[in-house]
């Protein structure tokens, strides 16, 4: 079996043992091979505007918000956006800070007939450390996978 086959049955496996109503959960360096192997595999950072521009973002990622800032309301044109950026049938893996929001993005997204929707577990910054920072422990960036900043 192909790497790729087997980050996506891991992922698959996850989402089966998590019940989640999506194609599966991948970690950061599962989602970044897939980036590399395989060109309908999309990532789709979900965080807001602000996070992309102080926090830094995974580079040629998708951008969508979930949420906006300030006050973090909900993105009413999610969807009409994403599908302005991505073709149905591709891959994608969702992206948040720690993947909550990602959670639910690929929740509507599959729900909404996109085909293959995965949650990349830990976000792009990871759980918080013993000093409630993140960006250390584990994520995106702790991995050291290819990001940018403002």
């Amino acid at each position: 079996m192909s790497q790729v086959n087997e980050i996506l049955q891991r992922a698959r496996s996850r989402a089966e043992q998590l019940g989640l109503s999506y194609s599966g959960a991948l970690t950061p360096d599962e989602a970044q091979t897939l980036r590399e192997a395989l060109p309908a595999a999309k990532l789709v950072d979900v965080r807001s505007h602000a996070e992309w521009q102080f926090v830094g973002h995974p580079t040629d990622a998708v951008k969508v918000e979930w949420k906006t800032w300030p006050g973090m309301a909900s993105n009413p044109h999610f969807l009409e956006q994403l599908r302005h950026q991505v073709d149905p049938e591709d891959i994608l893996m969702f992206m948040c800070r720690s993947g909550a929001r990602s959670h639910e993005a690929a929740v509507l997204a599959a729900a909404h007939g996109f085909a293959e929707c995965y949650n990349v577990l830990e976000g792009f910054e990871g759980d918080r450390d013993e000093a409630g920072q993140r960006g250390r422990r584990n994520g995106w960036k702790a991995r050291g996978l290819p990001w940018s900043q403002s």
